[in-house]
């Protein structure tokens, strides 16, 4: 007899087919449970869905608001052009990716192709400049300054430009009004990305993919408000793509236009003269260095002293932002952010930062004060202050004897601070602090004016400055230790012997450091709108306000008006007697100190002005110049890297500024009618029933607008102070010299 069965089949075929079953029986369980899940528990969502598969879409650009003036004068407003534009799907269709379209294109545009290929390609970290960074479905500007020719050869051959349109668009535009530039305080725009799109989804401000958006000055900080809202216009269409219905459609909101503080013809005056300012400096010889002064950037603040409204802001170098308008070109965008550019893009006035130099002494007073010095103590404002081995010297060693605080203000006595600085050091416990907090009277006392943080400018990407405080000695130590002891020498050159020191006790507040410091030398960081807020501050009597640029937001239509106030952040830790005491000082400089061969004539009876001077050194660069300064009603700082001294190269522009402000003439006299800014603006500029604003008069001749350069002697030879100079001890601060070690040389005492 067999064992097989009847069927013919093993046991293991058996097996197999009941295994196959299974398989199949859950293979359709799954689908059945899958269709049941799509038809039956989401089929409402899905049919939604599949239902906005046929609504098409059409945006209608919002109209961008502009930027105006103090007085209503357009900054950054719209214009109608004729922009070409190249939809990057319609061309991937086509075999070659549209290069034969494109270089057609290119040939009735009078462009170069490869420029105009460039332009459609995505950017990415790889790709350099010119590409598209915005959505990848936005037609792609190529121009927006086209002809009528132009753009009627391509509707007329559309045929011939698949993917290609022309027409009329809002585009922005920079007009510089009276040749006012302005340009890092506007900003610019560029296209919405992707991930800006989907970022912004579930906010009250979602974007378009047809949206362009701010991405540096006012343009980023006020784009909410600029953008508007565009208008969508939805279509129901058939599978064959034609239009059966409209479904819903939202008009287009313009968006608010923004007024600001700015005054287009101070602006113009500021950045006139500090361009002017720089280019007589790089004609001035530098002894030190054997060459001419390189002064290549630099900044000017002009500030109402009692609000924190900001009249003007330059910086220098500067550039056209109009050439980011429709996209820019490789050549443009290298001479922007190439090695060799100096950065125009940074705005030196919130993002330069330097050592202050003498500018700082405003904070070293205080904290003395603070300590427990009196005013009008006798300091020894000697020749050279020694601390062990090293030797500190006065400029050009010269010897007031004892001084009050004030007249050390006066005449930037050195060796004064650095005295004040050493006994408190001393009293802290020295490079090993008693236990306890150590009063650090000079750090704390700079942290209370401000600095070391953001002044909270209405501008995009402030930076800090430093003050060099124990906790920040220990951070930066940390970060640093292992590099500095790995390269350091004991008997290398400069900078290993430095490094070798610093990963020794790099993390202790050694006695040169906060002798240093006294003098704004050092680690210490600030920038020029620091400066204007702590000057401002004094000028006012003791308030810190907020620097703000924008001043008002006005509706499209002109109904809506919100004003943007003064906000008072605080108050500097300074009686009104020691205030007192450096209005004093400070006009002294103006009159008698360091200044004051700049300043010979001002009507000081008239309009009083205050100021200080500070020359601040760089490790491997030219000294860097500082020139604060307050009258009544404004703030005045500039600043210009590699140039020299403060009063040396800055105050004839400062004095210039004033001037145009004031209306002050060559003779002294002071004729309104020509002052800019004889007061300084009050209220808002008029909105018309339209919605529009009435816009002040720009003068068609900017020089009608700028004080003519004062005359006198030319800066010449630095040695020695021009004719006008009212007292031989004025001079020295054309002559005036860092000595070497401060801001690089740290002792181990």
């Amino acid at each position: 007899m067999t064992n097989i069965p009847e069927t013919g089949r093993t046991p293991r075929v058996q097996i197999r087919l009941v295994v196959i079953q299974i398989l199949v029986l859950s293979l359709l369980g799954t689908l059945g449970g899958r269709l049941w899940y799509l038809q039956i528990r989401e089929g409402a969502e899905y049919a939604k869905e599949a239902s906005g598969n046929h609504v098409q879409q059409v945006v209608d650009p919002a109209v961008r608001g502009s930027i105006l003036d103090a007085r209503g004068v357009p900054l950054a407003d719209n214009e109608t052009r004729l922009v070409v534009s190249a939809s990057r799907t319609d061309l991937l269709k086509q075999a070659d990716d549209g290069k034969a379209v494109l270089t057609k294109l290119a040939g009735v545009l009078g462009m170069d192709p490869e420029e105009v290929i460039q332009k459609v390609r995505l950017c990415d970290a790889k790709t350099p400049q010119p590409c598209w960074n915005g959505s990848p479905y936005q037609p792609i500007p190529i121009t927006d300054d086209a002809t009528a020719k132009q753009a009627l050869q391509i509707r007329e051959r559309s045929e011939d430009f698949p993917g290609i349109t022309a027409e009329p668009e809002a585009v922005r535009r920079y007009p510089s009004p009276g040749k006012s530039n302005t340009a890092q305080v506007l900003g610019y725009l560029s296209p919405v990305t992707d991930d800006e799109i989907q970022q912004a989804e579930d906010t009250d401000s979602p974007y378009l993919r047809s949206d362009v958006v701010g991405r540096s000055g006012l343009e980023r900080e006020y784009d909410k408000e600029l953008r508007g809202k565009a208008g969508v216009t939805r279509y129901e269409v058939d599978n064959m793509g034609r239009v059966i219905g409209k479904a819903k459609s939202d008009a287009a909101e313009s968006g608010s236009n923004l007024v600001t503080s700015i005054d287009s013809r101070v602006q113009r005056v500021a950045e006139y003269e500090l361009d002017t300012a720089m280019k007589t400096a790089r004609q001035q010889y530098d002894k030190i260095t054997g060459t001419n002064y390189k002064a290549d950037s630099g900044a000017v603040v002009v500030m109402e002293a009692k609000t924190g409204r900001i009249v003007a802001m330059a910086s220098a170098p500067t550039y056209d932002p109009n050439v980011w308008v429709g996209g820019i070109s490789a050549k443009d965008y290298k001479s922007l952010t190439g090695k060799n550019s100096d950065y125009p893009l940074l705005n030196r006035a919130i993002q330069g930062q330097a050592a202050p130099g003498s500018t700082f002494k405003v904070v070293s007073t205080a904290a003395a004060v603070q300590a427990g010095y009196e005013w009008d103590g006798g300091y020894p404002c000697t020749s050279s202050y020694s601390v062990g081995g090293q030797v500190f010297k006065n400029f050009e060693g010269e010897n007031f004897g004892p001084i009050s605080l004030g007249r050390a203000l006066e005449v930037s006595c050195d060796t004064v601070f650095y005295g004040l600085a050493d006994r408190e050091w001393k009293k802290d416990g020295g490079i090993n602090p008693k236990k306890g907090e150590p009063k650090d009277w000079f750090f704390k006392t700079a942290h209370e004016f401000g600095l070391g943080k953001e002044t909270g400018v209405d501008l995009p990407n402030e930076v800090t400055g430093r003050v060099p405080d124990r906790q920040w000695k220990l951070d930066y130590w940390k970060a640093n230790k292992d590099a500095w002891c790995k390269s350091g020498k004991k008997d290398g050159t400069y900078v290993e012997k430095i490094e070798y020191e610093n990963c020794l006790e790099g993390n202790k507040m050694r006695e040169g450091d906060e002798i240093n410091y006294s003098i704004g030398q050092g680690d210490t960081l600030v920038t020029p709108i620091q400066e204007a807020m702590i000057y401002g501050a004094v000028a006012n009597g003791g308030t810190e306000y907020q620097p703000t640029i924008g001043k008002a937001i006005v509706s499209a239509d002109g109904k809506t008006v919100q004003e943007i106030k003064p906000k008072a952040v605080r108050k500097l830790p300074v009686s009104k007697a020691t205030l007192k005491g450096m209005d004093d000082a400070f006009a002294g400089v103006i009159t008698r100190g360091t200044a004051a061969w700049k300043f010979g004539g001002w009507p000081q009876d008239k309009i009083a002005l205050h100021g200080k001077t500070g020359t601040a050194e760089v490790y491997g660069k030219q000294t860097t110049s500082w020139l604060a300064t307050y009258s009544k009603d404004y703030t005045v700082i500039m600043t210009i890297s590699q140039a020299g001294t403060g009063s040396g190269a800055s105050g004839e522009a400062v004095r210039n500024i004033y001037s145009a402000l004031y209306g002050v003439q060559k003779d002294g006299s002071i004729d309104k009618s020509k002052a800019l800014l004889y007061t300084p603006q009050k209220g808002l500029p008029k909105v018309r029933t339209d919605g529009t604003v009435a816009a002040g008069k720009v003068s068609k001749d900017p020089a009608k607008d700028e004080r003519a350069t004062q005359e006198g002697a030319s800066p010449g030879d630095e040695s020695q102070p021009p004719a006008t100079s009212p007292s031989p001890s004025s001079s020295k601060s054309n002559t005036r010299r860092r000595p070497r070690r401060r801001g690089s040389r740290r002792m181990l005492t």
